[in-house]
């Protein structure tokens, strides 16, 4: 059929907004029961922010509008946007909806139509997603899910020379793969949020407990599986034995455990092939003199 109009996209995505606040609760579960993160945090983050950003951009549909240049008398110049057309999303599996929704939103808002690839660790709540944007009134074919490997499908999607943008959420290696075979293809446009090592800084004039709060939440969040987390953290010298007595009394309060339970902060890590990452990690950081303050194994029994 033909193209919608601005304010036809922009009432659909509205009703998916309005669909996926009504079932928030069951989709957090599914969320938690997919990714292991708890509950009292799926609950009020991942499909709230998600609807959040799909709102915003629903309401900026109608504002995509084009301009004309004098630039002299025998010509007339102007400007008009127009949708890219298929486009893809490649996902991660610590934010799963939440991402599919922050790229989907401006992708759909726009005109596009979109191929997103979740994570193979996490694929249940972006296949809810697509039904939710069907039931809203999203056409068949807008928007698609294809599960399966970023070796396989992943691969096949950025070089793809039909798909003319693509946006990555992922590892920095994965990403200059990307990168690369997009450019190779087809010169695709490319937008990409990697992993980081982000610092946090700590002066000798802060409030120590505040900082050790901020510190606990930077490094703890979502069981610690979060791109922007703080985790390297810089603190005076003088104050290093009190920062870390302040981050020990904060580590106790920690609550893991089964994460469908409400009263539990720190579920279990995504996936058994991250978790021996991560004890790699602590091997590898012992090895090069790390000093471990506590914890460091794998959590057993009773959890």
């Amino acid at each position: 059929g033909p193209a919608m109009t601005a304010v036809e996209r922009s009432r659909i995505l509205r009703r998916a907004v309005d669909i996926l606040r009504e079932r928030n609760d069951e989709l957090a579960a599914l969320e938690t029961l997919d990714t292991g993160k708890a509950i009292s945090e799926t609950r009020y983050v991942d499909i709230v922010t998600g609807a959040d950003v799909l709102e915003y951009y629903a309401g900026l549909v109608p504002a995509i509008e084009g301009e004309q240049i004098p630039l002299r008398d025998s010509s007339f110049v102007y400007t008009r946007r127009e949708p890219l057309g298929v486009v893809a999303g490649i996902g991660a599996w610590n934010y799963p909806i939440q991402i599919a929704l922050w790229k989907s939103a401006p992708a759909l808002a726009a005109g596009n139509a979109m191929i997103f690839k979740p994570s193979e660790v996490t694929s249940l709540t972006t296949l809810k997603l697509a039904e939710i944007y069907t039931e809203a009134g999203v056409p068949n074919g807008v928007f698609n899910v294809l599960t399966g490997s970023g070796r396989e499908v992943g691969t096949w999607i950025t070089e793809h020379p039909r798909i003319e943008k693509v946006s990555f959420t992922g590892g920095t290696d994965t990403g200059k793969k990307v990168m690369a075979s997009a450019s190779s293809s087809s010169l695709k446009e490319v937008t990409m949020e990697l992993g980081g090592k982000s610092p946090l800084i700590v002066f000798d004039d802060a409030d120590l407990d505040r900082a050790a709060d901020i510190a606990m939440m930077a490094n703890f969040y979502s069981s610690g599986q979060v791109c922007t987390n703080g985790t390297r953290v810089f603190v005076p010298n003088a104050l290093k034995a009190e920062f870390e007595a302040k981050i020990l009394e904060r580590v106790k309060r920690i609550r893991a455990g089964n994460p469908e339970d409400e009263n539990i902060n720190f579920g279990p890590l995504v996936s058994f092939e991250h978790m021996e990452s991560v004890l790699g990690y602590i091997a590898k950081g012992k090895e090069q003199g790390a000093r471990l303050l506590c914890g460091g194994d794998r959590l057993t029994g009773g959890v």
